[in-house]
């Protein structure tokens, strides 16, 4: 049960009833400067991950090329390997005994000659791989430069707006803070679950045109007296938000609107 700081006593449902009222109001005002804001935070973190995920692709790019440049020098070995072959099969066919040993060391010969030209076409594969990756990771960078200077213009933009509303949002929370203990817990409670799911974020409305302010169905008379009565608390039985009347919300209606 929610009491009065001052008297210790338990707060009436219409004072209970204000405060929420007021409570929402409050809220309603931070909601506004969140919209004043609009999609920069979102922006801004979306473009944080988007550099993240560029760095990334350059590190991915960068640590393929080593393993090309590994793979590289081991196409060469074999090079170096086979033209040693060659070259000491070709000094054994000088001193070949019978055409049998002549056609062996040919054959090897032959068969280092295929592993060169192998290995030579691996060579300018991996080179054009090298190439292809080298010019991905400079259009990558040139990606990243650009992402990088939206990102610092749009936090500037953001630090901007936050550093113009952060004292008037946090005097607006300290407000919201200290009008809590004056509700109960199980309609704060509520009142917070209703307005996590409200579109306008409205968890209590006053009637207007003798229907909800928040869904504008209509009340049925009796039901609009016990909301001027200030007894209990009443929910609109379509879209669950908080009812009070426009006089406790502070509100004046115009002839036409009540």
């Amino acid at each position: 049960m929610a009491t009065d700081k001052n008297t210790s006593e338990p707060l009436s449902v219409e004072q209970r009833l204000k405060s929420l009222y007021e409570l929402q109001t409050i809220l309603s005002e931070i909601d506004r400067i969140k919209t004043i804001r609009g999609e920069l935070p979102l922006e801004v973190k979306d473009l944080e991950d988007n550099i993240e995920g560029l760095k990334t692709r350059i590190d991915n790019y960068t640590r393929e090329i080593d393993e090309l440049h590994i793979k590289l020098v081991t196409e060469k070995e074999k090079i170096n390997e086979a033209e040693s072959k060659i070259a000491r099969y070709k000094e054994q066919l000088d001193n070949v005994r019978n055409n049998r040993e002549f056609d062996l060391l040919s054959k090897e010969v032959e068969f280092q000659t295929l592993e060169i030209e192998l290995c030579e076409k691996h060579i300018n594969d991996f080179n054009r791989a090298i190439e292809n990756k080298t010019a991905d990771i400079e259009a990558t960078r040139e990606s990243l430069s650009d992402h990088e200077h939206i990102l610092q213009e749009k936090k500037s933009e953001l630090d901007e707006i936050v550093s113009e509303t952060r004292q008037e949002e946090e005097s607006l929370r300290e407000k919201a803070k200290s009008l809590e203990p004056r509700i109960d817990t199980r309609t704060l409670a509520a009142f917070k679950r209703i307005r996590k799911n409200a579109r306008n974020g409205l968890g209590i409305v006053y009637i207007q045109r003798n229907a909800c302010g928040g869904c504008f169905n209509r009340i049925p008379p009796q039901k609009q007296m016990e909301i001027k009565m200030h007894k209990k608390v009443i929910v609109c039985e379509y879209c669950g938000r908080i009812m009070i009347d426009p006089e406790l919300a502070g509100v004046t209606l115009a002839p036409g609107e009540k």
